[in-house]
């Protein structure tokens, strides 16, 4: 599942075919020891929710109760992070990343191990990815991590790809295939809400889709489904100030264990992939 890449390298079929691509070391700048210091031991007292999450689109940063100060250096931290990452990802594979959706770039400062959190906002429980800032219409989530703790490995769980847990479970968990188009009233109101969209941009995430629904409906079954949790699972385990990324709406995935991590999301086009999506799956294509 995990595949070593060298900095640079166009690994976008790699990503389509359901592999973690790794780099040994971060293949980009990090922010400055002063800085990670910052992040590392200087938020504590000022976090307000789980994440601290950088919106390159409205230039701000959420998850925090702080000074103004405090609030401008991770803004700044974060920003600067966020435009290297897409910097190197769209020098390594320009026509992958053509016309994408730029996410958030945010911190993880809590131990993911033992957190007391409802099944679906943990972590540590595996899952597929499904509906990044509201509807996504099928197209992929791209997730580049680091783990910026200086000591510790950050671990990962895996039990496969979605097209082998789609076929395992599919049925199961009511999964049905099939045509996956809009309604008309549905389309009418996704035209609306893209529209405020553009000067309310928190108004996107309650958009949905047929196949958003499908796909939300699989992660909630995963994560609400014991048996499916003790089942068979590969064990990753990523080092310090290493790197890695994944298409998290094609491979199962949780965090069992890790504290420190940067992590930056991306919408890749779906009329970007050469390869059977998701989306293609849950409308009736073989993968």
């Amino acid at each position: 599942m995990l595949y070593q890449a060298a900095p640079g390298e166009d690994c976008s079929e790699q990503l389509e075919r359901g592999r973690i691509v790794q780099f040994a070391r971060c293949p980009i700048d990090l922010p400055t020891a002063a800085e990670q210091e910052f992040l590392r031991n200087g938020l504590a007292a000022h976090l307000k929710r789980k994440n601290v999450s950088y919106y390159p689109d409205a230039d701000r940063v959420t998850g925090l109760q702080a000074s103004e100060g405090a609030a401008a250096r991770v803004r700044q931290i974060l920003r600067a992070h966020s435009a290297r990452v897409r910097e190197f990802l769209q020098g390594a594979m320009p026509e992958f990343t053509a016309g994408w959706r730029i996410g958030t770039s945010s911190y993880r400062p809590l131990e993911e191990k033992g957190r007391d959190l409802s099944a679906h906002a943990s972590n540590e429980l595996v899952h597929v990815d499904a509906g990044a800032y509201g509807a996504t219409h099928g197209d992929r989530i791209l997730r580049f991590f680091v783990n910026l703790n200086p000591s510790s490995d950050r671990i990962w769980i895996s039990k496969g790809t979605f097209a082998d847990l789609l076929g395992r479970h599919g049925a199961e968990a009511g999964i049905a295939s099939g045509d996956l188009q809009a309604s008309l009233p549905e389309r009418a109101y996704r035209g609306l809400l893209r529209a405020a969209g553009r000067a309310f941009p928190m108004l996107r995430v309650i958009e949905s889709s047929p196949y958003d629904r499908r796909m939300r409906r699989f992660h909630n079954w995963m994560k609400d489904t014991p048996a499916f949790q003790e089942g068979p699972s590969e064990r990753l385990s990523f080092p310090p100030f290493s790197a890695w990324m994944v298409l998290t709406d094609g491979v199962s995935h949780a965090c069992i264990a890790g504290q420190h991590a940067l992590v930056d999301t991306f919408l890749v086009p779906l009329r970007n992939c050469k390869l059977p999506a998701p989306f293609h799956l849950l409308s009736g294509a073989r993968a």
